[in-house]
């Protein structure tokens, strides 16, 4: 079973930064038009962005399952170097 990343490397990660770089990428428009196409709920997504929720890793797998971005690109993105919820 997967560990969580600690309280303070989650407050490393920037869930913002791979948000941002993915709505970019895929022309979307913005936050709600993202949450719309990864079939989850807005607020959910924002409480992602602010920080409040962590980025699991069926997040992770829908962002690439949607914009074909390598996985890996993904996790670099989040800075992500520990293991994923």
């Amino acid at each position: 079973m997967p560990t969580l990343p600690s309280t303070s490397h989650r407050s490393q990660l920037r869930p913002h930064r791979l948000l941002d770089t993915v709505i970019a990428a895929l022309g979307i428009k913005n936050d709600a038009a993202l949450a719309r196409a990864l079939q989850i709920s807005p607020a959910s997504l924002s409480r992602i962005r602010n920080g409040y929720r962590v980025v699991t890793a069926d997040l992770v797998l829908r962002l690439h399952e949607y914009g074909q971005i390598p996985i890996a690109d993904l996790k670099r993105l989040l800075d992500a170097g520990t293991e994923l919820r």
